[in-house]
């Protein structure tokens, strides 16, 4: 985790961050968050994956920095009993707290407020090259080799055990169906033309299992 803990360090820097003690703060209360027992797929793991696609095309966004930021805040809390979109509210307001206890000036605090909230449904505005890139990380996973594919839909399930299986088939159905409706799953043009047709397809073929 002291690998994890640096990169949150150099971001919250990067971005502008004032209060060395509130970033060490914000820091602990976000890994601690993101490594509770109950996140089966949405933990560590996703989180670096995040990161490491936002690295991988920080040269695509207006302010890469922030982007980092709001992934690291974008799953920051998540309660599988949550209805709609309460737990990315809750993420955002949390990344408010934490980066303005930071230092973090106000416009930054407020636009990585509106990313995080994005990931609720990844409906990118037209032009937005920040939030594409969020939302691109967000989903890369959906365009996974196909047994990795089943290794996070199978973690996914696990973190709604308590929901019965009809129940569960038909709102992941539901899901599956919002995201495939996108006009586009990946805005960005590398993400696009890399992983738009196997995200597809792992899609469809998930969906294909939840229907009799």
């Amino acid at each position: 985790m002291t690998e994890l803990i640096q990169r949150w360090r150099d971001t919250a820097g990067a971005a502008g961050a004032s209060d060395p003690a509130g970033v060490e703060r914000a820091g602990a209360r976000l890994l601690a968050a993101w490594q509770e027992p109950h996140r089966h797929y949405h933990g560590v793991a996703h989180l670096r994956a995040v990161l490491d696609v936002v690295d991988a095309y920080a040269g695509s966004a207006r302010r890469p920095d922030l982007v980092r930021l709001a992934a690291w805040c974008h799953d920051a809390v998540y309660d599988p009993r949550a209805d709609g979109d309460a737990n990315e509210r809750a993420s955002a307001e949390l990344a408010g707290e934490l980066l303005a206890g930071a230092g973090l000036p106000a416009a930054a605090v407020t636009e990585v407020r509106r990313l995080v909230l994005l990931t609720a449904g990844h409906a990118v505005p037209p032009g937005d090259r920040d939030g594409a890139l969020l939302c691109d990380a967000d989903l890369a996973i959906l365009a996974a080799p196909p047994a990795a594919y089943d290794r996070y839909a199978a973690a996914v399930r696990r973190e709604y055990a308590h929901v019965p299986d009809p129940a569960f088939r038909a709102a992941r159905a539901q899901v599956l169906e919002q995201l495939l409706a996108l006009p586009t799953l990946y805005r960005l043009p590398a993400p696009h033309a890399r992983w738009e047709t196997p995200a597809r397809a792992n899609l469809t073929r998930e969906l294909t299992t939840l229907h009799p």
